[in-house]
């Protein structure tokens, strides 16, 4: 499977679907004041890049860079049931890692439910660590924190 990573706007169909599939299991998996997903017009901001996985011109992947002072965040990663296991989260992470070192930035920080164990152990495997809470995040005890010096 071949996948095109591309530039997107989040309001596109395929970008909105799968915002509001990420958005589902969010839900499904945590309390509303555990939920830190930004809604879709939020990641229109100026300090955001917003990026569409497609294969064949099916979008089955999103994620986005936050530009933050000092440091990249991981945002909005998400990645289809039916398109799991074929390697689009690994392209996803190092094409957002790899904007986040052209811009100058040395380190990448992002937040997860406790319950996403798949995602907790896909971002160990690519080096990310635990960390505390960062930015403007209120702890909860379904939230974890996590950080990978690039």
């Amino acid at each position: 499977m071949t996948a095109v990573l591309r530039a997107a706007d989040p309001r596109e169909p395929g970008a909105t679907a799968l915002l509001q599939a990420s958005h589902a299991v969010m839900q499904a998996s945590s309390p509303p004041e555990a939920q830190n997903y930004l809604p879709i017009d939020k990641l229109l901001a100026p300090d955001i890049r917003f990026f569409v996985a497609e294969v064949e011109g099916d979008a089955r992947g999103c994620i986005a860079l936050a530009r933050r002072d000092g440091y990249g965040e991981v945002k909005s990663m998400f990645v289809r049931a039916d398109a799991r296991g074929a390697g689009l989260a690994d392209a996803m992470l190092a094409h957002v890692e790899a904007e986040a070192r052209a811009d100058g930035l040395t380190l990448m920080r992002l937040e997860t439910g406790t319950e996403l164990k798949a995602a907790l152990g896909f971002y160990q495997r690519n080096g990310y660590a635990f960390c505390g809470p960062f930015g403007d995040y209120t702890p909860t005890p379904w939230s974890l924190y996590m950080q990978k010096t690039l």
